[in-house]
């Protein structure tokens, strides 16, 4: 059922912060892309459609099986999309031009968090960059926050006291300081986007 509300609900409310990142970021046709916790593989196929070889990661099956459902549907054979923890990521060194995490990282337990972005500046290379997506804290008082935090609670326990524990830690902001990274942009309002280049102190 999560799976289900997650491609009827989540992804259209996602359609334009989808997009946004592809201009924030800078990838072009022809680059090596990583998204991670990808879950029905959506910023995947938009990575498809510039050209960019991209791969998807998410540990659940079930996310796993609509993103290839999605890829066969559009005929895509530049993406590839495979079960994987992100917390250890199945490939190499240096792999990568770029990695993306969008709305995922407020989904996990706070030692898990660091881990990801441990493996997102294994695999990308120097020179290449990461692009976190999440949302703004402190969150902004709308309608759409609103819907936000009912969905998040309907997610189920775990998941709304993960998002709870995000936004005490200070949210991206926060984050990304802990593990000594330095934003070289970020965009979009209500919803924090930052891309931090790879090599940077």
């Amino acid at each position: 059922m999560f799976i289900l509300n997650y491609a009827t609900v989540i992804d259209p409310l996602l359609r334009n912060i989808r997009s946004y990142t592809l201009e924030f970021s800078g990838m072009k046709a022809g680059d090596r892309v990583l998204d991670v916790c990808c879950a029905t593989g959506d910023q995947v196929i938009r990575y498809a459609k510039r050209g960019i070889v991209a791969s998807g990661i998410d540990l659940s099956s079930g996310m796993i099986k609509l993103a290839e459902k999605n890829k066969r549907n559009q005929g895509f054979k530049n993406i590839s999309f495979q079960i994987a923890d992100a917390v250890n990521l199945p490939f190499k060194d240096n792999f990568f031009d770029y990695a993306s995490i969008s709305f995922a990282l407020h989904e996990k337990e706070r030692a898990a968090r660091d881990k990801i972005i441990s493996e997102m500046k294994r695999v990308v290379k120097k020179g290449g960059a990461l692009i976190f997506i999440d949302f703004q804290v402190p969150l902004p008082s709308n309608l759409y926050i609103c819907l936000v935090k009912a969905i998040e609670f309907m997610a189920g326990r775990k998941h709304y006291r993960c998002f709870r524990d995000y936004i005490k830690q200070g949210g991206l902001t926060e984050i990304l300081k802990k593990n000594q990274l330095v934003e070289e942009k970020r965009g979009h309002p209500n919803r924090l986007i930052t891309l931090i280049r790879t090599g940077n102190p």
